[in-house]
């Protein structure tokens, strides 16, 4: 960390001139000649075996979907019914701990669902990622409507991720 440090200091007095007395301003040779002199110093500076090597795995897990269709087939309606949940909250009128579990059911649902509908052959897909996308159009209307407190919303978007659930599972159960 110190030798990164060093290498940044030596950089910058590089490309900060020292003669500020200078009456006249460097030509363009001249900051050519400091930005070629600082690009090789900085790039044999960065290839010595000096610096400390970088971390040896980067976890791409985030964006690598794990999850084969079958273990996802096994989850997906576990993971429906805790979308469904929320309508004790819904009830009950507790708007932020309805948005709070909605949020967390609806992002397990989406990644079963996305596995399980890129598994199916190519000529059912259109129909089910038509369906998913009304699906989570209506979880996010619902999650809007919550924050406005807007109760005759919420019931209409709660029926519509109700019946837009009964028609995912009918296409893929």
């Amino acid at each position: 960390m110190a030798l990164r440090l060093a290498a940044v200091q030596a950089l910058s007095a590089i490309l900060s001139p020292a003669e500020t007395a200078c009456p006249k301003p460097p030509s363009s040779t001249t900051s050519r000649r400091r930005l070629a002199t600082t690009i090789a110093s900085t790039a044999a500076l960065l290839a010595s075996s000096q610096l400390p090597a970088p971390a040896a795995a980067v976890e791409l897990r985030i964006t690598v979907p794990e999850e084969s269709s079958e273990e996802a087939e096994a989850v997906v309606r576990t993971h429906a019914r805790n979308l469904l949940r929320v309508k004790r909250l819904i009830d009950a009128g507790a708007w932020r701990e309805m948005q709070a579990e909605l949020r967390a059911s609806a992002s397990n649902l989406k990644m079963d669902l996305y596995a399980i509908i890129n598994a199916r052959p190519a000529d059912q897909r259109a129909e089910l990622r038509r369906l998913y996308s009304n699906l989570f159009y209506s979880v996010t209307s619902l999650d809007y409507a919550a924050r406005d407190k807007d109760e005759r919303q919420v019931q209409e978007h709660y029926g519509n991720i109700v019946s837009a659930l009964d028609e995912i599972f009918a296409k893929i159960m």
